[in-house]
């Protein structure tokens, strides 16, 4: 592809060929490290997906081409409001590398008509991965329209069963605690309790002027700011 290519005119076969271009091996290291297979460097993804534009036809068919860099470029490009309930939810379940799965989730489902429908499908779901999906989606609400939301259920959910759930649904559901005691000074002191209670994250790495994710820790900071802000 070159820059007197006209954006429409673009061919998957093109954009797979920049992509197998933009490949470096010590991205792909760092990349695997968390679980993703691909070696694109995020910010030039980025880069190509601005002069892409936004391509809904292109970017169904990056998608079907299963690979980690071209979905990525395709949750870059596509747009959020086009899908039905039925083509997220597939999307979801065949998205099971992290990065795909939570830009999935942020930059398309989040800002779909369908985000409260699957939110409620994907929580009751007994694949962990897919249920994690649900839980961001619950925590994103926790955070902008927690009217209806029974954040005490929620919490009794989160005391149940978030010591013993899978990584990526347990680091969703910590979320959800967290995001709960921020926003909710009525549950705050609960939500803190839970966390010093279940300990999940508390020895969790986090490099210098990184707020840890060990939820008590991550409640009280947050509120700091808000407080002095």
């Amino acid at each position: 592809m070159t820059e007197a290519t006209p954006v429409e005119d673009v061919t998957v076969a093109e954009v797979m060929a920049e992509l197998a271009a933009l490949e470096d091996p010590r991205a792909r290291g760092v990349n695997e490290r968390h679980g993703d297979d691909h070696g694109v460097n995020l910010g030039r993804l980025r880069a190509l997906a601005k002069r892409l534009k936004t391509q809904q036809e292109l970017a169904g068919r990056l998608w079907e081409t299963g690979d980690t860099a071209a979905r990525l470029l395709a949750l870059l490009i596509c747009r959020p409001k086009a899908f039905g309930d039925a083509e997220l939810d597939a999307m979801l379940r065949q998205a099971r590398t992290p990065k795909v799965h939570d830009w999935l989730v942020n930059y398309v489902v989040k800002k779909s008509p369908h985000a409260e429908e699957l939110r409620l499908i994907w929580s009751a779901d007994p694949d962990p991965v897919v249920a994690s999906a649900g839980w961001a989606l619950t925590t994103d609400r926790v955070a902008k329209k927690p009217a209806g939301l029974d954040l005490a259920g929620l919490l009794d959910v989160i005391e149940a069963e978030m010591k013993a759930a899978p990584d990526r649904l347990q680091w969703a559901m910590n979320g959800c605690l967290a995001q709960i005691g921020i926003d909710h000074a009525e549950h705050r002191a609960r939500a803190i309790a839970i966390g010093e209670r279940l300990q999940v994250l508390k020895d969790y790495p986090t490099p210098p002027n990184c707020t840890s994710p060990y939820a008590p820790i991550w409640i009280t900071e947050m509120v700091r700011r808000q407080d002095r802000g």
